[in-house]
């Protein structure tokens, strides 16, 4: 009766842990498109940004290979 007492907390624990672990974030899908509209190369993140703001998207990056102007918005 009294070993049962001593692991009924790790027991708890453990259980709480296992199911921590398994509920992972949802994160919604974002579909990624060049902009349009962006001239030159994409060195400021902000000027992107107001760019693919204009064409409808929620933010924007910087490509970082080939420097383009990528337009982000949830699918």
């Amino acid at each position: 009766m009294e070993s049962s007492r001593k692991f009924f907390p790790a027991v708890v624990l453990l259980l709480l842990i296992v199911a921590t672990t398994d509920m992972a974030a949802v994160q919604a899908r974002e579909c990624e498109k060049d902009s349009a509209k962006f001239v030159g190369l994409c060195m400021n993140v902000d000027n992107c940004a107001n760019v693919c703001r204009g064409e409808g998207f929620a933010s924007a990056r910087c490509s970082t290979f080939r420097r383009r102007c990528v337009c982000v918005k949830p699918c």
